[in-house]
């Protein structure tokens, strides 16, 4: 396990969370090796994490599914002068902004653990009442296993930035919000405000990531959403990727890239995803065309999302079906295994690097194909068919 994150100075009243010397990282190559083994967070350093899971779809898998691991390698420093004969993502002298990381569990944290390894510099931002949590657990070093990089090194987040996207500004702030005693002893945490720390501490960043969304009435059916509800969806998933694009794109760098995150709940019905989740899906998916010809015709910056496949983070478990998507994907998608969140990651990586420089405006799948699928090969109705069951 890697030393702990040390506390030091600090915008505002947040501590920054530095750790131990960084080894800039070149590139990574994935391998695969064909034989599934047990993997965990402590294996960071040479792999990818993802769970071994039973499928309770019986009738689909008659034995135990067989996943592959995914190995990240990467080059260090020290070997920055030799040849190599791959194609690398090279990420060096980059700065990149993720909007929504509150724990080592999710996506935007997958996200940040790969543009640190490409070798980005890493900004988070993370929403005020979670702040506390999040840089307590960063100081007393609860993250440091999950910072593992492929060379052995910890990722460094350079800063932490308190952080609330439905407010642009601090005349949007209603009094509850701001009296509320969960924002009490933070402050400059609109997104008009966080940009203008940024550029002060700063100057510039070369990459945003969007990786925040929230419904306060998911569990409800769309005919059961309330309008506050619905529009409540809408401005923290989907807005709020506009208004942090608006307010970024003037001290990003020609060359940039931004990514979102959404979910197959925007084209196809997902029961339980509701409350204006799936509306504020479609909405992003939309933004993101639009948004890539505005910024990239007055800025020179591509705007892509990712679509990414269930994956049990604590947000997802909150909606209560996670386990349930898991095993429908393990039953129905083209690659039978279980999606993990470096897979995600290593694909943000990919779209903010030089090598998808002619990408923008796209809707890029990261669901082990589940997207392609127009039927459940799980029904009765298929189980005379033909269908291969196992690898």
């Amino acid at each position: 396990m890697g030393t702990a994150a040390t506390p030091g100075p600090y915008m505002t009243n947040i501590k920054p969370c530095i750790s131990s010397s960084r080894k800039i990282v070149a590139s990574t190559m994935v391998n695969i090796i064909a034989q599934h083994k047990e993997a965990s967070w402590s294996g960071l350093a040479s792999a990818s994490h993802i769970s071994s899971r039973q499928p309770f779809l019986h009738r689909i898998t008659s034995k135990p599914v067989k996943f592959e691991k995914f190995v990240t390698r990467a080059m260090s420093e020290q070997s920055d002068n030799k040849p190599f004969s791959g194609l690398p993502i090279d990420l060096r002298g980059k700065r990149a902004f993720i909007a929504g990381v509150a724990d080592d569990n999710g996506y935007g944290w997958a996200i940040a653990k790969s543009l640190a390894a490409a070798g980005a510099e890493i900004l988070v931002g993370t929403w005020v009442p979670a702040l506390n949590i999040f840089e307590s657990s960063l100081r007393r070093g609860k993250f440091d296993e999950s910072r593992i990089l492929p060379d052995g090194s910890l990722m460094e987040i350079t800063k932490v930035y308190p952080m609330d996207a439905v407010y642009d500004s601090p005349e949007d702030v209603p009094v509850d919000v701001e009296t509320n005693k969960r924002y009490a002893g933070s402050s400059n945490w609109t997104v008009q405000e966080l940009v203008e720390c940024v550029k002060k501490d700063f100057g510039s960043i070369d990459i945003l990531v969007h990786s925040l969304a929230n419904g306060p009435e998911v569990s409800k059916p769309l005919l059961e959403t309330s309008r506050n509800g619905y529009l409540a969806a809408l401005s923290a998933s989907s807005y709020s990727y506009i208004s942090l694009l608006k307010h970024f794109l003037p001290i990003m760098n020609p060359g940039g890239a931004s990514i979102s995150l959404t979910y197959i709940a925007s084209e196809r019905i997902i029961p339980g995803y509701g409350g204006g989740m799936s509306s504020a899906k479609a909405a992003l998916e939309s933004d993101t065309r639009v948004l890539a010809f505005e910024a990239g015709r007055k800025h020179k910056v591509r705007v892509n999302t990712i679509s990414a496949g269930p994956f049990r983070s604590r947000a997802a478990k909150a909606i209560g079906f996670i386990d349930m998507m898991i095993d429908y994907s393990l039953a129905n998608a083209p690659l039978k295994k279980e999606l993990s969140a470096e897979e995600v990651g290593n694909a943000a990586a990919f779209l903010a690097s030089p090598l998808s420089s002619a990408i923008t405006g796209a809707v890029v799948y990261v669901d082990n194909g589940l997207n392609a699928m127009g039927v459940g090969v799980d029904s009765p109705i298929f189980e005379n068919l033909d269908i291969p069951k196992d690898y």
